[in-house]
């Protein structure tokens, strides 16, 4: 479906593995947005990716009539507001409500993230500690959620966007590491939204490569342990 206005350019820079750039797929979906993808090498970065994104030189990079776009998050609202006519909103109307999904975006990058990927790549008392540190995080996002279809309520919306690649990373750290985090058991909310999210129509036939992924995060794995033996 295309809603885009004619003469109009969209062009989305990105890398298969980058959960950034899966976000950012994700929401052109939800608004139905006809684009071209530039698959990037992130050990040969493109001419291109370059002059668009000189200050990070990062994906995603969306261009909108010729006009880089960087960073995932602020991507996501130039599509909520580039196509607010079409499909359902990204973020929501409410000030508050805008400013509440801004929040927990932040909670991901400042205060989950962080131990979840150290629980990933350590070993030993380091990874228990970063594990015990995630849970209680998790703990505050199950409350959060409580009980709801996605965070938005009954459609995928910002919050949704910005945690989505935890639904299926999550279950690659635990089998690889052999550890759980997150069971039914303790986070039902949580567990329940990580299978309604993968099953959505927006997002089920828009995932990475899944076996391909988790070969990826095995060998990351393994290069940070290695790096710590010696």
């Amino acid at each position: 479906m295309n809603q885009q206005e004619e003469g109009e350019k969209v062009k989305l820079f990105g890398y298969w593995a980058s959960p950034y750039v899966s976000r950012v797929i994700w929401a052109l979906r939800i608004k139905g947005v006809e684009y071209d993808y530039v698959e990037e090498d992130l050990e040969n970065k493109s001419d291109q990716l370059l002059e668009y994104n000189p200050v990070h030189k990062k994906v995603p990079v969306l261009l909108y009539r010729g006009k880089p776009i960087a960073e995932s998050e602020v991507i996501l609202e130039f599509i909520d507001e580039a196509w607010k006519d079409f499909g359902d909103r990204i973020l929501p109307e409410d000030p508050y409500e805008r400013a509440m999904a801004r929040f927990w975006a932040r909670f991901l990058k400042d205060k989950l993230s962080p131990p979840i990927w150290k629980w990933f790549t350590a070993q030993g008392q380091e990874q228990e500690d970063a594990h015990q540190a995630a849970v209680e995080q998790l703990l505050v996002l199950e409350k959060e959620l409580d009980g709801k279809r996605f965070f938005a309520g009954e459609k995928i919306g910002f919050v949704d966007l910005s945690f989505g690649p935890l639904s299926y990373v999550i279950p690659m750290y635990q089998e690889i590491t052999g550890v759980k985090m997150i069971t039914e058991d303790k986070f039902p909310s949580l567990s329940a939204w990580m299978a309604n999210f993968l099953s959505s129509p927006v997002v089920k036939d828009h995932l990475p490569p899944l076996d391909k992924l988790r070969l990826r995060l095995q060998a990351i794995r393994e290069a940070f342990l290695n790096d710590k033996v010696k």
